[in-house]
């Protein structure tokens, strides 16, 4: 399943979702969020029946960004039915996200 891109209108009815969703909060000057671009299109591949894969872009969708107070980027934010389960700030490799993030949450 390709990463889904979400606006300030869709956020909330998307991370509502009884699936796991992960949620990138980035930026196109970003450079470690252009290297979390293609372990989150892994992920959305590995895990496509288990968790749904978005991304935000913090320069477009304002909104949503500052409600949920991102302040560095990357952000990612996991959720199921519209609970925040874990987060992660900063660039952090494929095997440490899966293991750290959604691997526990899945066993939850």
């Amino acid at each position: 399943m390709a990463v889904q891109v979400l606006t300030d209108k869709t956020y909330e009815q998307f991370v509502a979702s009884e699936k796991l969703v992960l949620v990138e909060f980035w930026a196109r000057w970003c450079s470690y969020c252009k290297l979390m671009e293609p372990i989150l299109a892994e992920l959305s591949e590995e895990y496509r029946n288990r968790v749904t894969i978005a991304t935000v872009d913090v320069e477009t969708e304002t909104e949503t960004a500052e409600r949920l107070n991102v302040q560095g980027l990357p952000t990612l934010l996991l959720y199921r039915n519209g609970r925040l389960l874990g987060q992660v700030n900063g660039f952090v490799p494929k095997e440490t996200l899966t293991a750290e993030l959604l691997d526990k949450a899945l066993q939850l």
